[in-house]
């Protein structure tokens, strides 16, 4: 059962701790040794039923934003995705493009493949203007 407090209180962690928030963590601490309990009363192992007691409980984001916590801002990342699709994809295009002039200098073939990576950075373009 130490297992489970520990959990609760690793959810708990970004909450401030309160009577209500107390409450809360106690109410959800029973709710999780009955579900142990009626697993055990069918077969399962302790652990086994602590282990499935804690998947089938979930997160607590619903109850964070009852709770008034303000959740941490996601950064837009779209920006920084797009700068390394157009680097990442100019090397490659760079590195088939040696390939092909070192090894085919009369066959032309660097082009399909590039046609092909160019795909990426205008993906990530049209992510980074919808962000916008």
């Amino acid at each position: 059962m130490m297992k489970m407090k520990n959990h609760i209180d690793e959810l708990f962690k970004d909450i401030p701790s309160n009577n209500e928030t107390e409450m809360v963590k106690q109410e959800i601490m029973q709710n999780l040794e009955e579900k142990v309990f009626y697993l055990m009363e069918h077969g399962k192992e302790e652990d086994d039923a602590i282990n499935k007691a804690i998947v089938e409980f979930g997160d607590i984001e619903e109850l964070k934003k009852e709770l008034g916590v303000k959740q941490p801002e996601k950064k837009n990342m779209a920006k920084l995705n797009l700068e390394f699709s157009i680097w990442g994809s100019s090397l490659i295009i760079v590195f088939f493009i040696f390939i092909n002039f070192y090894y085919t200098p009369d066959t032309i073939w660097a082009i399909y493949p590039i046609f092909t990576i160019l795909w990426w950075p205008l993906s990530m373009y049209f992510v980074w203007s919808r962000k916008q």
